[in-house]
């Protein structure tokens, strides 16, 4: 019996590979991706395929931690794109299939923390890939 975790680095790695087809394969037809900072929404997997295919640049993905439970999974990735690293959370949530019905990302940018708490913190530097 395949998991959560399973499906969602099978999804990963197809999406890393630019294979179309098991990507198709691995979400639902009718799949839900929401990009809560945009207010954007993409439904369908047609759709959802394209604007995968579609993204600008040269984009890779590196998964550094998956979680799942039951129907749902949440991983943390480095999208590298264009050389430039940029980190992003996403939760799944699986049909009664095994295929991925729903996906919300975060795409969280970096800032200065606020003044005050330097006594209570440690700065380190961005990941590199590697």
């Amino acid at each position: 019996m395949t998991t959560a975790e399973d499906t969602v680095l099978a999804y990963w790695d197809a999406c890393e590979a630019r294979d179309w087809p098991r990507v198709a394969a691995l979400v639902a037809d009718e799949v839900v991706y929401h990009l809560p900072q945009t207010r954007e929404r993409i439904r369908g997997r047609s759709a959802f395929l394209r604007f995968n295919q579609e993204y600008p640049g040269d984009w890779h993905v590196t998964v550094t931690r998956v979680a799942g439970a039951g129907p749902r999974a949440a991983t943390w990735i480095t999208c590298t794109v264009d050389g430039a690293d940029q980190p992003a959370v996403s939760f799944f949530d699986l049909d009664d299939a095994g295929r991925i019905a729903g996906i919300t990302e975060f795409w969280p940018e970096p800032y200065e923390p606020p003044a005050g708490r330097e006594h209570l913190v440690e700065r380190y530097a961005p990941a590199t890939p590697g």
